[in-house]
């Protein structure tokens, strides 16, 4: 097929993208929050600070570390806990954590500290107040951090292999914002310029909770070793990064907020296709290119997973790397629309995951061109209300443009609905269940919107084409909530998964995953197909450390201070 010419290059079309297997195939990029929130810090001078750390021999106290913008501060307030290790869970209802932590609006007073040593601590069994951003928990990694802590004490430093396996030192279970246990809701910081790409309140409380977690391993080092202790040292500290268990939760959130998601996606199709029409690439540009494939290879040698599907992906994304090494052995990036080609080339050549980790590479020569769409990312438009009086003929044509491949579907085979989403009443955790095995049926949350965009179709077929929507609804208020959806791709192209989210067949992390991707995680390590580990701001400079040299190619193990 001939190549269109570069400047004709369109956004990837959403029945395209939107496959659960490419959605699960998502890899971080220069779009990422983590890196959005750390070139914003650099660029801005942000100064960082501790002023307390009031922490005893037993790892028990709090500490404040203030991060100081251009207009306002924020503080991460972080609680020590002496855990007994029978209290130490990732689940969602634990009750005990080895630490936890609140992102407040400000600095905060000692009356402020004493109001939320009373409540963060207990996370959901307390409350928090306006002036409290996010709320997190994190918990060791018990046999490392004891290695840690052990070698540090005697004066000499960890085994840098036993830390690149497990990556970090402490991993968080949850970080709760927009309005999490009477937490301020992002409607409030959402014309903030610092807070305006999605999720900063929660990077931020990660990345200065990266630092906590560096300064309390050192402390508890000191408390056992006296004057013969020593400090991690910084470039083994600078490799990890802070560890996160996620369960079933990010996919109903991905669900439920289909104009939000569009806008994650649709920022990184515009920045694709804007690196697609680039006609000519610079010395400089192919060259750092060629640095961060370089840092990428490295990031996938250390990558490990023992769940099988992550095994084969990981293996097929090296073989991958390889073969991209050797095609740009014979392709010419000096010539017309060099990453256009690449692109084209990668389509026939490489698995999903190798083509989209291909893709979040070729979009780092040209911060210049695609980072202005970090600003696109959020979602500050109102909630909708129905058009009742689109006519059904064109809620139809809706219908079979975005679900057209849900009509071929045999929904009344078990496998087409053999799951169902609910929430449990004794864990309150989001959670998938066998419908034909369990009697979940009247607990049933609204996530499956491609069966219910059929039976919106079959009920549709019975009106008169120029019916007004409004008359349907009145008969058929069941609909109400597909058809609000429904409208919503119409300016929302890429907010609906173009997949079966009830199917035998689903694989839920590719759900958690994109999701992920998005917030800058590395080193995905499903557990199940239900929950899996990350690493957030490996590489990443400490604040103390962080300049414009760093602040952006981290991820790569580029511009270590």
């Amino acid at each position: 097929m001939k190549d269109a010419p570069a400047n004709k290059i369109e956004r990837r079309a959403p029945e395209t993208v939107m496959r659960l297997s490419r959605l699960g195939s998502f890899h971080q990029s220069r779009l990422s929050f983590m890196r959005i929130l750390t070139r914003r810090m650099a660029r801005e001078g942000w100064h960082f600070s501790r002023p307390q750390f009031e922490i005893d021999t037993r790892g028990v106290g709090h500490a404040v570390y203030t991060a100081t913008g251009p207009e306002r501060a924020y503080s991460l307030i972080a609680f020590a806990h002496d855990l007994p290790p029978e209290m130490r869970s990732d689940r969602v209802i634990a009750t005990a954590w080895d630490a936890t932590f609140t992102l407040f609006d400000g600095i905060p007073t000692p009356a402020d500290i004493e109001r939320l040593r009373a409540n963060v601590p207990l996370q959901e069994a307390g409350r928090v107040s306006a002036r409290e951003l996010s709320v997190s928990r994190a918990n060791r990694s018990v046999r490392l951090w004891a290695q840690v802590v052990e070698a540090l004490s005697e004066g000499r430093q960890p085994d840098p292999q036993e830390l690149s396996k497990t990556g970090y030192l402490m991993r968080t279970t949850a970080v709760y914002g927009s309005g999490k246990l009477g937490a301020a809701d992002y409607a409030t910081i959402q014309h903030r310029p610092e807070m305006s790409a999605p999720f900063q309140a929660e990077m931020l409380s990660v990345y200065l909770t990266r630092a906590f977690v560096r300064d309390l391993v050192n402390h508890m080092a000191r408390a056992r070793g006296g004057a013969k202790a020593v400090p991690l040292d910084p470039a083994l500290a600078r490799g990890l990064g802070i560890g996160n268990s996620t369960g079933l939760g990010l996919g109903p959130f991905i669900l439920n907020h289909p104009r939000l998601f569009n806008n994650w996606i649709a920022a990184r199709e515009k920045a694709l296709a804007r690196v697609r029409r680039v006609e000519h690439a610079s010395a400089d540009d192919i060259a750092l290119f060629h640095r961060v494939l370089k840092g990428g290879m490295r990031m996938l040698s250390r990558w490990q997973s023992a769940h099988p599907v992550q095994v084969d992906k990981l293996s097929a994304l090296r073989a991958d790397a390889d073969r991209i090494n050797a095609h740009l052995d014979r392709a010419d990036l000096g010539g017309a629309a060099p990453w256009d080609r690449l692109y084209r080339w990668a389509e026939g050549a490489l698995s999903e995951e190798g083509q989209e980790w291909l893709a979040s590479l070729m979009l780092e020569p040209y911060g210049a061109l695609i980072d202005d769409l970090a600003g696109e990312m959020a979602d500050r438009t109102p909630a909708s209300t129905i058009d009742g009086a689109m006519p059904v003929a064109t809620m139809t044509a809706l219908i079979e443009q975005v679900f057209g491949w849900a009509l071929a579907l045999d929904w009344t085979s078990q496998e087409a609905q053999a799951r169902i989403w609910y929430v449990s009443e004794a864990k309150l955790e989001p959670r998938l269940g066998e419908r034909f095995e369990e009697p979940l049926a009247p607990y049933e949350q609204p996530l499956a919107p491609a069966r219910d965009a059929v039976a919106f179709h079959e009920t549709l077929s019975a009106f008169a084409v120029d019916t007004p929507l409004s008359d349907v609804l009145r008969a058929h208020p069941e609909h109400r909530h597909i058809a609000r959806r429904l409208q919503g791709t119409v300016t929302a192209p890429y907010g609906e998964v173009r997949d079966n989210t009830i199917d035998a067949a689903l694989f839920p992390v590719d759900l958690l995953r994109v999701k992920l991707a998005f917030f800058g995680a590395c080193a995905f390590d499903p557990r199940s197909d239900r929950w899996l580990r990350i690493c957030m701001y490996p590489g990443a400079p400490y604040p103390e450390d962080l300049c414009p040299d760093n602040a952006d190619l981290w991820v790569y193990g580029e511009g270590a201070a």
